[in-house]
């Protein structure tokens, strides 16, 4: 190891990573009084590091490469094989566009109709004398928000079972034993519906709006002007519905937030866009969703005296830079108005990754991340009654994602 890099001492971490979740990072940068250290995790020299300076380099696409980054098991269960996330250079500029020409403001309003559509519908369909799991709930209503914008229809489908299906990819990544391997059968079942549907496209058996992904990722051309292998078109259309109904997940934090800060929850009655925005981007900062983001050293160079050598694997630490001191007043508070005038850089918050949208790794769909959040916030506060049942409202910082243990249960009286 490097002689001159805060050295985590101990052979292999990965149990502690296991047992310490979103903190691995955190608790060894308090430790050694660093933001950048090794260590060794699946017995693999991994360096670590947090805090936007960090992650501007972490970011720097002549620097670091996406390529065999993340671990097999990722692939198999969240990601996909072939994926965007796992593309460098004129390849990852190529798909990257295939995803931006989706993200116009006219597709931001659509997301934002269907999301209130289908949570006044989710309600409106209920016995009033259920509880309802927020959570559990948030994944039906965003599969339908996500399959109706991309061109997917569910007709036939069992909603709840595909919504359940989906949950798994993001689920089960970090974990070990039959979770692992649930979540693997549900990537396999996911594609083969999927997979059918673009096969369907291309011979024209199934007719497809051109204007939606399906259509436009089923016939998308790649560098060598030929149409992406199925089997990748289908990862990159999944690559669309699982973020969306991952989004879930902020939808439980924000029932937490909710719960834990009522002062802050109850300015939100008629509240303009811009306040809630503050709110639903003081819940992305505050909470955890994913905990890292992975990259391999492209080739051997120096960094303020650090060696970094081609091959490392790299850990960014997402849940770290959001709560970094250097970036951050009261970092560990929860206020909502801090977003006010806020300035912000691709590097200083980065709940969804860091960098560029258009030529980085930032998440494409963050901005459908923050038109969902925003509107379903808008829907509990102004436009749903509902009382709070006692509940364990805790989570666990090694399960990933972290979902409060009771999935934020709701009791609903009226809707406005």
């Amino acid at each position: 190891m490097n002689s001159n890099m805060p050295n985590d001492s101990g052979f292999d971490k990965t149990l502690s990573v296991l047992k310490e979740g979103y903190e691995f990072v955190m608790n060894r940068d308090k430790e050694m009084h660093t933001n950048i250290f090794e260590t060794r995790i699946l017995v693999e020299k991994t360096i670590c590091l947090t805090g936007s300076e960090l992650a501007e380099l972490f970011y720097d696409n002549t620097r670091f490469s996406r390529t065999d980054a993340a671990p097999a098991r990722v692939q198999k269960t969240l990601f996909g094989e072939g994926g965007v996330q796992g593309l460098d250079g004129d390849e990852h500029k190529n798909r990257k566009a295939m995803f931006m020409s989706l993200m116009d403001n006219k597709a931001m309003d659509e997301i934002e109709d269907l999301t209130q559509k289908y949570w006044h519908e989710y309600f409106e369909e209920i016995d009033w004398n259920d509880t309802v799991e927020l959570y559990e709930a948030a994944k039906v209503v965003f599969l339908k928000v996500a399959c109706d914008w991309v061109g997917v229809s569910l007709e036939d489908e069992d909603i709840e079972t595909r919504a359940s299906q989906i949950a798994d990819l993001y689920e089960s990544p970090a974990a070990l034993g039959i979770q692992h391997w649930k979540g693997r059968k549900s990537r396999s079942e996911a594609e083969d519906w999927i997979e059918r549907l673009i096969e369907g496209v291309r011979n024209g058996e199934l007719e497809a709006d051109k204007d939606r992904a399906l259509y436009k990722f089923a016939m998308h051309k790649d560098l060598n002007d030929e149409l992406l292998d199925a089997q990748v078109a289908t990862v990159e259309l999944l690559n669309l519905i699982r973020p969306i109904n991952a989004i879930s997940v902020w939808v439980a934090m924000i029932g937490l937030a909710i719960h834990e800060h009522p002062d802050a929850a109850e300015k939100l009655k008629d509240a303009n866009q811009q306040q809630l925005e503050w709110f639903i981007q003081e819940v992305r900062r505050y909470y955890p969703f994913f905990p890292f983001a992975v990259a391999r050293v492209k080739l051997d160079f120096e960094w303020q005296g650090y060696e970094f050598k081609e091959g490392t694997l790299t850990l960014l630490d997402l849940y770290g830079t959001n709560r970094h001191p250097d970036d951050w007043v009261d970092p560990d508070e929860f206020k909502p108005e801090r977003f006010e005038g806020w300035q912000e850089t691709p590097f200083n918050f980065i709940p969804q990754g860091g960098g560029s949208y258009d030529f980085g790794h930032r998440c494409a769909g963050e901005f459908i991340t923050i038109v969902m959040m925003r509107t379903t916030l808008d829907f509990l506060v102004n436009h749903l009654e509902f009382k709070v049942p006692e509940q364990d409202f805790g989570f666990e910082f090694n399960d990933i994602p972290a979902v409060p243990n009771d999935k934020v249960k709701i009791k609903p009286t009226r809707i406005k």
